[in-house]
């Protein structure tokens, strides 16, 4: 590794807007972020069908198919 070029890695808090928060490296002391693995519906399984209807429903209703 060069010498100086690096930068110097401390320990970081992270701070979610839902309130949780954690610790981890980083090059700055605090971060304030969104959204996290907590809050986001990926993760706790309250994801919401956005589109109700698929592209291929719609191709079919579109072209009179069955």
């Amino acid at each position: 590794m060069k010498k100086d070029i690096h930068p110097n890695f401390v320990d970081c808090k992270v701070t979610c807007a839902c309130g949780n928060s954690f610790e981890t490296k980083s090059n700055t002391d605090t971060m304030n972020i969104d959204i996290c693995s907590s809050c986001h519906p990926f993760f706790t399984g309250a994801r919401t069908v956005v589109d109700a209807t698929g592209r291929i429903d719609k191709f079919k209703q579109k072209y009179n198919m069955k």
